[in-house]
């Protein structure tokens, strides 16, 4: 059977997450850039990339930095900000949660807005599989986006200010998340909570140290269950 064995859904979820390569190379070639503009050296450049491995938190550092806010201020922001993989660990937990502690901690390195997206959808339609095919296919979804976020990032890095801004490198998180939202929108707590997540994000977005990302994440979460329940109780939910 297509796709039955542990190697084949490696390749599938590797098929599922190629596309992202296409928004994750142009965002990770902007921090390249921006981290040059800023003053950082390739070395460091590359440091921060391999040991944060979050892009979001990775500008939001930079940014702290060349403001020259306190240390404590550039983690804790960086923090705030990448709160949300707590949110995709927990939601991960049910499915990858029995696989070896080793497995388990490469990928939460690897747990990024990308691999969530393609995994846990392909989790819940099909919720037969077991614990190795669910890690070998999470692996797969990641694996180009990883190579394309390293690459990308060191060849902004090097190149620097000579990439035109023309290319509009920063376009490429917004598309990114659209991307990843979309397919996943498939039932109405999933609106209500995508709905619900926009509206907070808008009216909490003068919080500090992007705290408003966090707080609409939450108030998200709570939606989405509470209409799940309704659906429930209505006999509606399937």
């Amino acid at each position: 059977m297509a796709f039955s064995t542990t190697n084949s859904y490696y390749w599938k979820g590797f098929r599922d997450g190629a596309p992202f390569v296409l928004v994750a190379g142009p965002f990770g070639m902007l921090f390249g850039v921006l981290a040059t503009e800023a003053g950082l050296k390739l070395t460091e450049t590359l440091v921060l990339t391999a040991t944060v491995f979050a892009g979001a938190a990775q500008l939001t550092a930079l940014q702290l930095m060349q403001e020259n806010a306190p240390t404590f201020i550039v983690l804790a922001s960086a923090l705030a900000v990448n709160l949300r993989m707590a949110m995709y660990s927990a939601s991960l937990t049910p499915f990858l949660g029995q696989a070896p502690l080793w497995q388990r901690a490469f990928a939460a390195y690897l747990t990024v807005d990308q691999s969530y997206a393609c995994s846990i959808v392909r989790f819940e339609t099909e919720p037969d599989l077991t614990t190795s095919q669910r890690m070998q296919y999470f692996m797969g979804s990641v694996t180009l986006v990883t190579a394309a976020w390293y690459t990308f990032t060191l060849v902004g890095a090097l190149l620097g200010a000579r990439i035109p801004e023309s290319w509009a490198l920063d376009f490429a998180l917004p598309i990114t998340f659209l991307a990843m939202v979309t397919p996943m929108l498939r039932t109405s707590a999933h609106v209500v909570a995508a709905l619900v997540s926009i509206a907070v994000a808008l009216l909490a977005a003068g919080l500090p140290y992007n705290l408003g990302l966090m707080v609409a994440g939450l108030a998200g979460m709570i939606a989405g269950a509470r209409m799940e329940l309704i659906l429930r109780k209505k006999g509606l939910w399937t």
